[in-house]
């Protein structure tokens, strides 16, 4: 293995001199951070509309329940009439009105109230204006039966189930969130890596073996020690262009918000009037609590630990596959019949990660499937946050390795003959033909 270290160097040195490398490496965050400018843009325009709503209540109950917001303001409409009111609100341009018609009992109250408006209204503003009603007529409802609704809201309990296993380790809902959520981005990350530059291995086969390249280096270089390199230096060029993104990305994200003024937190405007009322509730310092809890409980350690082996073993697994297949075509239309096997693993892990670690991280499938090599990846990675035994976890890396290095050794039969064969497309059948040469 002694060329090993001298392939990696140029794979990697060719990868990152490359001008379409160098290209997208800059562009990528331009592009990406462009889009959210953008959308954040957008976004702040459309919340910083002002809304003008008209209400006519002719009932007379509901008068006290509009209050004005930042973004809309109500202006209740007294002593006119319906056509009368339309023809106000249409002439001020307001959003529209709101007509509350009077209410002879409670029964009739779901098909008393219209909106009237130039275009369609926000799909948000109906539901906020129709909770706003519900709630009111509600109480009113109640009241003219003789409920007492104080008593009744005096009388409500809330229940917060104290989780604790038999070792006394307690946890809650919220440590259940904060785990699927460290373990989905882990497993997402790894599937999204080995999609991008496994890819990148296979088209660099591909155009060394159809460049005729490949003839002049294999005649000093064993195929193992080539595809090995290839597949360790593409990765490191991986690696170095994700950094070199992330470092760009936060970079330029800090530079277009300080000079375009731009506040990026407001694209998640939609929410913040649900978090603002959250905060709003008493228990919500307890909830904020109990998420930094959630996170210091978090085996940390082992989660590092565990992710930087499984998502080098799990990507490195694959990218043998990606080279074999790249050795064994000629272009890349070539590869879609090859491509469907590696893909079919990866999409079930994630499956089973999102559909079946959320609902039971210890049960028979979600542990079957983190000791398969080809999904163990993924799902190991969303099951550690929720306490998987050391010798689970160790077995399945072991696994793990040892299909990757009979990996390699069948992907090695298939590279030693397809990188020097040309103008045929193989089948499955030639394939297994290679592998037992």
């Amino acid at each position: 293995m002694n060329h090993l270290p001298l392939i990696i160097q140029r794979e990697y040195l060719t990868k990152v001199r490359n001008k379409s490398f160098l290209i997208m490496t800059v562009l990528s965050p331009l592009i990406f951070i462009a889009l959210i400018t953008v959308v954040v843009y957008l976004s702040q325009m459309n919340n910083n509309k002002q809304r003008v709503i008209s209400v006519l209540d002719d009932s007379g109950m509901l008068t006290e329940v509009f209050k004005d917001t930042d973004n809309t303001k109500y202006n209740l409409l007294t002593g006119l009439s319906l056509d009368n009111a339309k023809t106000i609100v249409e002439e001020k341009g307001d959003y529209g009105l709101l007509h509350i018609n009077k209410l002879e009992n409670f029964e009739n109250a779901a098909t008393s109230v219209q909106f009237y408006s130039e275009e369609s209204p926000s799909l948000s503003v109906i539901s906020s204006l129709e909770n706003k009603i519900e709630k009111e007529l509600t109480n009113l409802n109640m009241a003219s039966q003789g409920v007492d609704i104080e008593m009744i809201k005096a009388s409500k309990i809330k229940i917060n189930i104290a989780q604790e296993n038999f070792s006394g380790v307690k946890s809650s809902k919220i440590d259940s969130v904060v785990k699927l959520a460290f373990g989905g981005a882990a497993g997402y990350l790894l599937f999204m890596f080995i999609i991008i530059y496994g890819n990148m291995i296979m088209r660099s086969v591909i155009e060394e073996k159809t460049s005729r390249i490949i003839e002049v280096i294999i005649s000093s270089v064993k195929p193992v020690q080539l595809m090995l390199g290839k597949i360790i230096g593409t990765s490191l060029a991986g690696v170095t262009q994700f950094i070199i993104w992330i470092i760009l990305g936060g970079v330029l994200l800090t530079v277009v918000s300080a000079i375009f003024g731009i506040d990026f937190a407001q694209a998640q405007t939609p929410q913040q009037e649900i978090m603002r009322q959250a905060m709003a509730n008493p228990d919500a310092s307890m909830k904020v609590q109990s998420l930094f809890t959630a996170f210091y409980n978090l085996p940390l350690t082992n989660l590092v630990i565990a992710f930087l082996l499984f998502f080098i073993s799990g990507y490195l697994l694959y990218s043998s596959l990606y080279a074999a297949i790249g050795a064994a075509v000629d272009n890349e239309t070539d590869t879609q019949q090859f491509m469907l096997p590696i893909l079919m693993p990866l999409i079930l892990a994630v499956y089973v990660g999102m559909f079946t670690v959320i609902e039971d991280p210890h049960g028979t499938v979600s542990t079957i499937f983190s000791f398969i090599p080809f999904t163990s990846p993924v799902v190991m990675l969303m099951r550690i946050p929720f306490g998987v035994p050391i010798w689970q976890q160790v077995v399945s890396l072991l696994l793990l390795v040892g299909t990757f290095m009979f990996t390699v050794w069948f992907a090695a039969k298939i590279y030693r003959v397809g990188i020097l064969m040309y103008g045929k497309k193989p089948t499955y059948k030639e394939l297994i033909k290679w592998i037992r040469y």
